[in-house]
């Protein structure tokens, strides 16, 4: 009896002893964990230092091939078309002759106009030699009064005043006549012939006799964006190609600037002469070219991923002493995984890789 009194004994002291090991091991887990929710998380953001270089990077934008130079062609005066001697298409040397108009009044008047001029010339003649006469009798004492001589002088004066004047009139009718004979500006090709033999022409008539552009120098001109203006640099080149020529690359060298931007798409217009002696290439054909462009001092570039869109703005936020801060950028050019970026940024920040809007500016615990 006693024995299984010590049996039953034995067996409750380890269960006792089991619950009391139980209870203190729950008890130190409880207070670990609880100890563990006291101590503040230290936050880790990954980030990278800012670049400040200046890449030479390639953009590819719309242009147009233009003539060199372009006219149309008007009569200054009216008269109708007497000869035809050019066309659609032909090519044509500066100061050749395109047409002749026919004004049989404008002949009229000039012959008008030289028979006044004769008279006039006539009359000078008659009254410088009176007076030389006249001035050779004053010499002997009394035998002229001097209001005679001085009548004589003004007569002189008077007649060739009208000789030079009618002279005028003669040249402009005959400077009228020219332009009855309709030449050449430049050297080039006559693109459109609007007119035919007996056909009215002149100032008063809208339509233009001839179209005539230069085919052996062209324009390549096209519109560059705002955000690249500042990246233009004298005598910088391109490349170009023409659908009418796939395959086929064209190289010219910037000519001229506007200098100004467009107001109206905020573009600026750039030019490239084009030598096109050998005819390869034709006036109005669009083109697509590639220029090669470098800012002209270094700026701050960072990975894309690191630029923050938000409905307030463009934002990158920095990580300098253990410090966050956000600030506002705005976006230049892309490049690769790289974004050019303009704000208040320094050499030495270090940017967020993965900002968000959660994340608060401030000092971060250590």
């Amino acid at each position: 009896m006693k024995t299984a009194y010590k049996y039953i004994f034995k067996q409750a002291l380890a269960v006792f002893a089991t619950l009391a090991l139980f209870t203190a091991c729950s008890s130190e887990a409880k207070d670990e964990q609880a100890t563990k929710q006291k101590q503040p998380v230290v936050a880790s953001y990954p980030t990278a230092a800012i670049q400040l270089i200046n890449p030479e990077y390639q953009l590819s934008i719309p242009a147009e091939l233009k003539p060199y130079e372009q006219v149309a062609v008007y009569a200054k005066v009216s008269g109708f078309v007497q000869r035809l001697l050019v066309d659609r298409g032909d090519r044509v040397c500066k100061g050749q002759l395109l047409a002749v108009l026919e004004a049989p009044e404008m002949n009229q008047q000039h012959l008008s106009d030289k028979s006044t001029e004769q008279k006039l010339y006539n009359d000078y003649l008659y009254a410088q030699q009176a007076y030389e006469r006249i001035k050779q009798a004053s010499a002997t004492s009394g035998a002229v009064a001097a209001i005679e001589l001085d009548y004589a002088k003004s007569a002189m004066e008077s007649a060739k005043s009208a000789y030079e004047s009618s002279k005028a009139g003669s040249a402009h009718s005959s400077q009228l006549q020219k332009y009855l004979r309709i030449t050449a500006p430049f050297d080039g090709i006559i693109t459109e012939r609007n007119v035919s033999v007996g056909a009215l022409a002149g100032a008063n008539v809208a339509q233009p006799m001839f179209m005539m552009a230069q085919g052996n120098k062209l324009r390549l001109t096209l519109a560059l964006p705002e955000k690249h203006a500042a990246s233009v640099q004298e005598g910088m080149k391109a490349s170009f190609q023409v659908s009418s020529q796939p395959g086929k690359t064209f190289d010219a060298v910037l000519s001229r600037s506007a200098g100004m931007l467009n107001q109206q798409d905020r573009s600026l217009t750039l030019e490239f002469d084009v030598n096109n002696a050998d005819g390869a290439l034709q006036g109005g054909d669009y083109a697509q070219a590639k220029l090669r462009l470098q800012r002209r001092s270094s700026t701050f570039w960072v990975p894309m991923r690191s630029v923050l869109q938000t409905q307030m703005g463009t934002f990158v936020m920095t990580l300098n002493n253990q410090e966050i801060k956000k600030v506002a950028v705005k976006e230049g050019i892309r490049q690769d995984s790289l974004v050019e970026v303009f704000g208040d940024l320094a050499a030495t920040d270090l940017i967020l890789l993965k900002p968000s809007d959660e994340i608060k500016e401030g000092k971060v615990q250590p």
